[in-house]
């Protein structure tokens, strides 16, 4: 009986040691280099619910930021380990309309439109699969996650005087128990998909480019701002849709230290 469930496992444990014997005849290095970035944010966001009284509220949000910025990464031929600062000017619109019960007319509450300016530091870490398709050239799919530490938030108003968020301290931004949020609150994880490229140029030296496309996933400011809807007008149920997404373009100078 033992030999049966031998043999009926011999297939699996020589495709494991094809596999095993093809991961280590893969060439495996490692390296290190830094560039800079250039990208585009933008918020998409709608949120409705019924209010307790029988009404209802609508809110839809947008912003657009051009983004640029520097990293540093180190490079493990299947994983990718980055630190960077990117920041960007923003221009949003924020809208919230009222529906009162038995009415079939939206009523405005608010409808705002302005600029900003954010900063942050982030840290990444993406896996990688490299293809040869030259000596020279290498192209690989990315997939991973980064988390972007706030480091600057400002917003003007249209018409209005700039009020920075980075002081923690403002009444214009409180939760739904009056307390200023702190600048963590602006803090975000991120998904992250691509693909990218090596280019061999001149002995250990390469060019790297990558192209991402990052989802974001809801910060603790957005799920504050769901709080004091369910608080403020009363809607035990808000539902919050739509995405923030992040496409980047990367470019680098790397060097390989070590390749076996």
């Amino acid at each position: 009986m033992k030999h049966y469930f031998l043999l009926k496992l011999m297939p699996v444990i020589q495709f494991g040691v094809i596999l095993s014997g093809a991961a280590w005849a893969t060439d495996f290095s490692l390296s290190l280099g830094g560039g800079g970035l250039l990208g585009y944010t933008f918020t998409r966001y709608t949120m409705q619910g019924d209010t307790k009284s029988g009404g209802a509220i609508y809110s839809l949000q947008t912003m657009d930021r051009f983004d640029y910025g520097g990293f540093l990464f180190f490079d493990a031929t299947y994983a990718e380990v980055a630190v960077l600062i990117r920041g960007g000017s923003n221009s949003y619109r924020e809208i919230m309309d009222n529906k009162a019960l038995s009415s079939s007319s939206w009523i405005p509450l608010s409808d705002r439109n302005g600029s900003g300016m954010e900063m942050s530091f982030g840290f990444s870490l993406l896996g990688k699969y490299p293809f040869k398709v030259t000596e020279q050239i290498a192209l690989f799919p990315l997939l991973g996650l980064a988390y972007h530490i706030a480091l600057l938030e400002w917003r003007r108003p249209d018409g209005g005087i700039v009020y920075d968020r980075t002081t923690g301290k403002l009444p214009e931004d409180r939760d739904k128990d009056g307390n200023s949020y702190p600048l963590s609150v602006w803090n975000s994880l991120w998904i992250d998909i691509g693909a990218g490229f090596d280019y061999m140029f001149s002995g250990h030296w390469y060019l790297r480019g990558e192209v991402l496309f990052g989802f974001r996933l809801p910060t603790g400011y957005e799920n504050g701002a769901l709080e004091m809807v369910k608080h403020q007008f009363k809607v035990p149920d808000p539902k919050l849709t739509g995405l923030t997404g992040n496409p980047t373009f990367k470019i680098a100078l790397g060097y390989r230290f070590f390749n076996r």
